[in-house]
């Protein structure tokens, strides 16, 4: 492996773990502030940041593997298994938020106003477009896949995080009980789309490494 590569990977490697530190945060603080403001947005939000957590935690297994000089068999073995991990992540929340936001619209629960809820959707705000900048960074110089899929979701989790913090000023402002659970609701088509990407390129690799 060239020195440049190396670096690259070694740079990449500690992006991630910069990721997964702040992404332990948003999700630690967003779910106290979801179950205790009641609401189904901060919920499902902080939920499907646990992905992003794991998403960020296994990349940075995989890289550290290429960096240890692992053979190419052992790494998409570890990508296989990031990937298997994801998909049953998503469909585990996609079932949670569904079951409570429908649960909510039906028993017209209002979401409470969590200050702390709405600080950390900011900090979200300007923290995401910073990592989407470096995956992608990272993902062309190391011709990563598995890092340019990563920036596309925290893209995603950039959109939910507009779409949750509009969710709860709408409750706040307009007095729209149903923004909350509606805009938990939303997550759920792309947490769902993108489980079965993952499971889909988890049996891709799984074919591969058949073959061989």
């Amino acid at each position: 492996m060239d020195t440049g590569r190396k670096q690259n990977l070694k740079e990449a490697r500690t992006l991630q773990i910069w990721n997964v530190i702040y992404d332990i945060i948003e999700v630690v603080v967003s779910l106290i502030a979801g179950f205790t403001a009641n609401s189904s947005a901060l919920i499902g939000w902080g939920l499907d940041s646990t992905i992003e957590v794991i998403s960020a935690g296994t990349l940075g297994w995989r890289l550290h593997g290429e960096i240890k000089g692992l053979d190419e068999r052992r790494v998409e073995r570890r990508k296989m298994i990031t990937l298997y991990v994801i998909a049953i992540s998503f469909a585990l929340i996609c079932v949670f938020i569904s079951y409570d936001s429908i649960s909510k619209l039906i028993s017209k629960e209002t979401a409470s106003w969590s200050t702390v809820g709405i600080v950390i959707l900011i900090i979200s705000l300007a923290v995401n477009p910073i990592l989407i900048y470096y995956k992608r960074k990272y993902g062309h110089k190391l011709d990563s896949p598995a890092l340019l899929a990563d920036a596309k979701d925290t893209f995603i989790c950039l959109y939910q995080t507009v779409v949750v913090l509009i969710g709860l000023l709408l409750v706040k402002w307009l007095g729209w009980w149903w923004a909350d659970p509606v805009a938990a609701l939303l997550i759920v088509p792309y947490a769902a789309k993108e489980g079965w990407e993952a499971f889909s390129k988890a049996q891709r690799i799984k074919n591969n490494i058949d073959r061989k």
